[in-house]
């Protein structure tokens, strides 16, 4: 039987614990992970402040193949899981790519992207991430290009630097591309994304100026795009989302979308940048791209990735408006588990995930043999539920309204499939939908 604290009964989450090692090797240390205060209904009632957006909730889908699961069952479960996420009305999904790890079996986010575009009609869908050092960012401009142009702008294209995993050997671009190689893979991306023609000459890249198609700056097809996308036929009646609206995807594009080339909206998919270090959270503001923080970081963690990221964003010389509208365009990855109690809450996690991260995060091999170190799964399971939306609906919904007026940010990717089982994700899904959504204003 897994123990819990009485203090997990309460409306606070748990006191402050640092995190561990994580399996991610990078030269800067880990920052440290701290709890946030949730709202009081008092707080709650006027803590927003009228000129922010409203808070967007997406569901966070590593397709997990936790101990006894096929490798078909983990995938099969994201593709219901996300359409359960439209019918429930969250904002969007956000989709994982590993290789090689059980930790996640999608190897291609925009792939399984494209499929989950085909099943939906409202939702948007993005990757979280696609990894920029083991493929080329051409081809993957490409895939962003033609799933932005088909989807009617519902697609968001997330980009890392993944890890010094065996997959820079597998796919041959070696060591140098994770440690030095990432600022010239962004720039070609977005070159990609928002040129007419792109030719290259970089140490990693080098060809002549090609013709860029499809250009993912051509203006989306608005009327009648339910029967160009075949969407129109009878299936009965749709459950449309309240979070996302007819009109969503174009304000993306605008008002709250890139803002950064010469100061105007860049058309084209939004891109955001998964970011751990300084290094890359001062690539991301340079580049005038939202940021996508980790499940690792609490309250203040993010601060001060927000304050790195304000400094680099004015050293650039851009202005406090546009930070303001990029601000909202942050993306913090958690975690979210709805239950009828706390206790209930974090057994279910607790009982479930440190299994699925001593079996999927062990499984990593470095691509040089260099030592790494893993975090304590039952520890940072335990720390994941103190930090995240984790309990009874209020709680959730506290805890998300929490962060979002501490830091600013307003959106959030929430890995909502804890429990390793198919039927109680799509139960946690729908009950974000139902229970905590609408408390969030």
């Amino acid at each position: 039987m897994t123990k819990t604290s009485p203090r997990a009964e309460t409306r606070r989450p748990v006191g402050v614990r640092p995190p561990a090692p994580g399996p991610a090797l990078t030269s800067v240390p880990p920052l440290t992970a701290v709890a946030g205060e949730p709202l009081t209904a008092v707080q709650r009632a006027g803590a927003l402040p009228p000129d922010t957006a409203p808070v967007r909730v997406g569901a966070f889908l590593l397709s997990a193949q936790f101990p006894g699961q096929s490798h078909g069952e983990a995938l099969e479960r994201t593709v219901r899981a996300a359409v359960e996420a439209e019918r429930a009305g969250l904002d969007s999904v956000w989709l994982a790519e590993h290789h090689f790890v059980p930790y996640g079996v999608c190897p291609d986010a925009a792939t399984l992207a494209a499929l989950l575009l085909g099943r939906t009609r409202r939702i948007g869908v993005g990757t979280a991430v696609s990894v920029l050092s083991t493929g080329h960012p051409v081809a993957l401009g490409e895939q962003a290009a033609l799933l932005h142009l088909t989807s009617g702008g519902r697609f968001t294209l997330g980009v890392g630097r993944g890890g010094p995993w065996i997959d820079l050997d597998v796919f041959g671009s070696g060591l140098d591309a994770f440690e030095n190689g990432f600022p010239e893979r962004l720039d070609l991306l977005l070159r990609w994304l928002r040129g007419t023609r792109v030719g290259a000459d970089g140490p990693q890249f080098a060809f002549p100026e090609v013709a860029v198609v499809p250009q993912a700056t051509e203006p989306l097809r608005r009327p009648g795009l339910g029967s160009w996308l075949g969407l129109d036929e009878p299936g009965g009646p749709v459950r449309f989302p309240r979070q996302r609206l007819d009109t969503d995807a174009l304000a993306a594009d605008t008002a709250d979308g890139e803002l950064i080339a010469a100061g105007r909206p860049v058309a084209g998919p939004p891109v955001v940048v998964a970011c751990t270090s300084p290094g890359g959270v001062r690539l991301a503001a340079e580049r005038g791209l939202p940021m996508l923080l980790g499940m690792h970081s609490g309250d203040d963690d993010k601060l001060r990735m927000l304050e790195l990221y304000r400094a680099a964003w004015l050293a650039a010389g851009r202005g406090e408006e546009q930070l303001r509208r990029v601000t909202r365009q942050h993306v913090a990855a958690g975690v979210a588990q709805v239950d009828d109690r706390t206790s209930a809450a974090r057994a279910t996690l607790l009982s479930a995930m440190p299994g699925w991260f001593a079996y999927g995060l062990g499984a990593h091999r470095t691509v040089d043999g260099r030592e790494r170190t893993m975090r304590d799964p039952h520890q940072y399971t335990e720390l994941l539920c103190d930090l995240h939306a984790v309990g009874t609906p209020r709680q959730c919904a506290d805890r998300l309204l929490a962060t979002a007026e501490r830091t600013g940010i307003r959106r959030f990717a929430l890995l909502a499939e804890g429990s390793g089982d198919r039927e109680a994700t799509l139960h946690n899904i729908a009950r974000l939908g139902s229970e905590v959504l609408p408390q969030l204003g």
